[in-house]
Parts: structure tokens; C-alpha cells; sequence
């Protein structure tokens, strides 16, 4: 029996309407990364563990995609168990009989001698190791832009995929506000000309690390962002219940919760800055988004800036401002894009003191908004073909394929029906399920003239015309 095809959980095909649609994101995300002097990079789609691994915190170390090792990568395992053994205890232990000993497995131990490379799970690592190897030829700051494939093993639902597309823009080696404040303007200016109204959230994790001092729980400083991060998906009660787990008493978590609300005082700033006013971070985080603030009132965006101290953003990388963006319609409730300050990243890497700052746009999610809104422009089809030359028989075969290089010399996409047939329904049909609006049909007179028979597919009309003529219609 021959196999059922299948795809993996979390990966989907695209047609080809949903590709032009996705590349009508991409081009528009593009141009303005362009506008604001970003440069394109690319990075590989794997990279070594030790890459990757420690810089998501604990949950997303979880989700990284391992790449199993070539060659025998058990024997690798298996010398490495037996090191140190007698001979006895080693014959016990070796395969082939490795089942004997699979359940005595660490498996932190042993992941080196099985997998040392893994699919990256975002752009903004890859870009920290790149600017890293590359230290000498790159101009700080440096602002690259980076449209590419992450995976993450992830449960896929609706919006969470394990293959998925991020689009990031970056500025690394430079401490100064006015980049947060252009990248959210990239934000507005993005979401504007896609016609999608979103809320863009901004937060500084200063002020999170400050709560944590102002609850005396320092220790518990991640935990609790984690926590805060899952608020949209499991609501205040759900994150109590996690703060009871991590080990944080009745008091502390009503004054997390309290922080929390802050976001809906008529001034969240001043009422973060009085709750903290005794923290040293805390203040500081309170400038810098007043001096965000004030930035953004000059570069006048149009969709909504809010502040919200809910907001926490889960990598553990983040060390200031933070901001994600939510559609302000339909029923998607899920972030569409996000992103924030990185004090140290390179520092991992052997190039401590370099402050990088970016975004990122998740383009699988905002198509997924934009498709339930109705928002993609009607013109976008599955085929850029705008004429079909349609004949009969081999010598009008000949003239339509003549005809058909003079349209493509001038930039028409324009396509020759493939069979010679005497149908001519059957070449329109072909035509209509393509939505090529134009029929170019050649017949004896044709053939021996400079005249075209010219159909419109869409209303039915149809006229003589010379190939000048038709040029003209189709490039207008």
C-alpha cells in the first residue's frame, strides 16, 4: 500500500494566494525597515546548542528543537557511560544491549554526545552570536533587519506554530530611548499601511525586578515574570496559584497583583513611580519611560500606546523596555509582535558592554488576523498572469508563442495555453480558474494579420486590436 502523506503537528503548506499574501506583509514590513536604515542579515537555521541553550530561560530551553548527531552517536554515548567502569560492570553496560542500561540515562549529561546542533528558536540569539564573530567589520551601532523561519516545540493551537516566520529589526551598541521609540513607530507605521488597528504595550522590566526587591523575593525575580507573562492565558487567580508554587507568601502576591492594576490609573507611571519610589531600579525604569514617552510624542503614532504593567515578556534576556502589540479587532487575542532591551546578550558570547535593542514581527499571526478581518487588498491573486493566448492548431501555436515573447520583452506576465486543442471553452475555463482577466485568441485571420481578437474574461467584452495596443491595456 502506498503511504498516506502527512505534514508534522505545528508545520502547514502554503498555496499559492496565501503566499502572495504573506509576501504582501513581508514586503510592506520590509520597506520600512528599509526606511529606518536597516540592513538584511541572514543566519543559518541551525545552530550549536551551547548557542541557544540558557538564553530562554527555563521553559523555552525546553522547546528547542534538537538535531540529532550524525554518524553512531550511541557508540559516542555509550563510551561515555562507561568511563571509569571496571571491565565487569562495562560488558554489562555496553550495546548492543543497550537497553539495559537506556533507563540509567541522564539525559543533561548525555545530550552533548547525542545532539550538539539545534533549529534556532528566534532571531534575536543568532543575531548576538553574529554580531559577536563579526565585531570587526560591522559599524556600531549596527541595525540589521532578519526575515526568517524559527522553530519551537511548541503544542500547536490556533496562532502557535512550531515552524513560523519572524521578521526583526535590531539596533545593538547603542543605550540611547530614541531607538525603543523608533521601533515602536516602525510598529504603527507597519500596522497603518496593513489597515490593522493594533494596541501597542510597553513596559520596562526594571520595574519588574524592582517589585521584586519592593516584595523581598529577588530570588524569585524570574519565576514571577514567567508567571506574569501567562496573565492573558490563565487571569489573575491562575497566577496566584504559580506565585503560591514558586514559594511566595499572601502578602507578597497582593502586592504583585496590586502592581499589576497600576496600568489602570488615569497616570500608570506616576503610580508605578510612587509604589516604587524607594527602589534605585525602579526609578531608573520609571525615566526611561518617560523620556520614551516624550520621544513618542514627537513621532505622533497613530494606533494606541499604552503602558502596562502586566506586560513581562518571558525570555529571561530582557533587561529594560518591553513592548508587544495586540490587535485592537476580531477574535485573535494572541501578540502579533513584540520585543524589547537586551543589556548583555554579546557578553555571553565574549563581547560584554554592547546594549542591543529590537523587535519583532510574527508574520503567521498577523496574517491570521488580517485573513478573519477581510483586510488583504482584492487585487492580491494566486496568479500574476494577466493574458492567455488561446489558438487551434500548431501554425496559430507558433504565433501565440511569438506574441507572448514580445509581452514578456516588455515586463506583461502573460502565458500561452499548453495543448494544442480546438476548444476554446476549455482554454477559458483554464483561464478563469487561474483569474487571468484578458484572452488573447488567435485564429486563421489572426495569423495572417497585425490584428489581435482580444477578450475581457471578467465582462465578456471583446475587440480587435494591434499587439501595441494590447501592450499599452495591459501595462496600464
Amino acid at each position: 500500500m502506498a503511504q498516506k502523506p502527512s505534514l508534522p503537528q505545528g508545520t502547514r503548506d502554503f498555496g499559492p494566494l496565501v503566499v502572495q499574501r504573506r509576501k504582501y506583509i513581508l514586503q510592506i514590513i520590509e520597506s520600512v525597515f528599509k526606511k529606518y536604515g536597516f540592513m538584511p542579515i541572514e543566519t543559518p537555521a541551525m545552530e550549536q546548542l551551547s548557542t541557544l541553550s540558557g538564553k530562554y530561560g527555563e521553559e523555552g530551553d525546553q522547546l528547542l528543537y534538537k538535531i540529532l548527531n550524525t554518524g553512531d552517536y550511541l557508540k559516542k554515548l555509550s563510551a561515555f557511560q562507561t568511563q571509569g567502569m571496571e571491565q565487569e560492570e562495562m560488558d554489562k553496560t555496553l550495546l548492543p544491549s543497550f537497553d539495559n542500561s537506556i533507563e540509567n540515562l541522564d539525559a543533561k549529561r548525555s545530550l552533548p554526545y547525542i545532539a550538539e546542533k539545534g533549529l534556532r528558536y528566534d532571531l534575536t540569539v543568532p543575531f548576538a552570536r553574529y554580531v559577536t564573530m563579526n565585531r570587526n567589520s560591522i559599524t556600531l551601532p549596527f541595525k540589521r533587519y532578519q526575515m526568517q523561519t524559527v522553530w519551537r516545540a511548541d503544542k500547536p493551537q490556533k496562532g502557535r506554530y512550531r515552524e513560523f516566520w519572524q521578521c526583526d529589526a535590531d539596533v545593538i551598541g547603542s543605550d540611547s530611548l530614541l531607538n525603543e521609540a523608533e521601533l515602536i513607530k516602525m510598529y504603527d507605521e507597519v500596522f497603518a499601511q496593513l489597515n490593522l488597528s493594533v494596541i501597542i504595550k510597553v513596559n520596562n522590566r526594571k520595574l519588574l525586578s524592582a517589585l521584586a526587591t519592593y516584595i523581598k523575593a529577588e530570588q524569585h525575580f524570574t519565576a514571577i515574570t514567567v508567571a506574569i507573562d501567562k496573565l492573558d492565558k490563565i487571569g489573575l487567580s491562575g497566577v496566584s496559584d504559580i506565585l503560591v508554587q514558586t514559594g511566595l507568601n499572601s502578602e507578597q502576591i497582593e502586592q504583585i497583583i496590586k502592581f499589576l492594576n497600576l496600568g489602570k490609573e488615569e497616570n500608570p507611571i506616576a503610580a508605578a513611580a510612587e509604589m516604587l519610589e524607594y527602589i534605585q531600579e525602579g526609578n531608573l525604569g520609571i525615566l526611561e519611560l518617560l523620556q520614551l514617552q516624550k520621544f513618542l510624542n514627537h513621532l505622533e503614532p497613530v494606533n494606541t500606546i499604552q503602558f502596562d504593567f502586566t506586560l513581562a515578556r518571558g525570555l529571561s534576556y530582557y533587561t529594560g523596555a518591553i513592548v508587544e502589540v495586540q490587535a485592537n479587532v476580531g477574535s485573535f487575542k494572541s501578540s502579533i509582535g513584540g520585543g524589547g532591551r537586551y543589556d548583555n546578550l554579546t557578553g555571553i558570547f565574549g563581547m560584554p558592554g554592547i546594549s542591543g535593542v529590537g523587535v519583532s514581527f510574527g508574520l503567521d499571526r498577523i496574517y491570521d488576523v488580517m485573513e478573519e478581518q477581510g483586510l488583504f487588498p482584492t487585487y492580491l491573486k494566486p496568479n500574476t498572469t494577466k493574458i492567455l493566448f488561446c489558438y487551434f492548431d500548431e501554425a496559430t501555436q507558433m504565433k501565440a508563442v511569438s506574441l507572448c515573447a514580445q509581452l514578456r520583452k516588455n515586463d506583461i506576465s502573460a502565458e500561452v495555453y499548453p495543448e494544442i486543442t480546438k476548444k476554446i471553452g476549455k482554454q477559458f475555463e483554464y483561464a478563469n480558474k487561474l483569474q487571468i482577466n484578458f484572452a488573447c485568441i488567435i485564429g486563421e485571420t489572426e495569423l495572417n494579420s497585425n490584428t489581435l481578437q482580444v477578450k475581457n474574461l471578467e465582462s465578456g467584452e471583446q475587440q480587435p486590436m494591434e499587439i501595441e495596443t494590447l501592450i499599452k491595456l495591459l501595462q496600464s
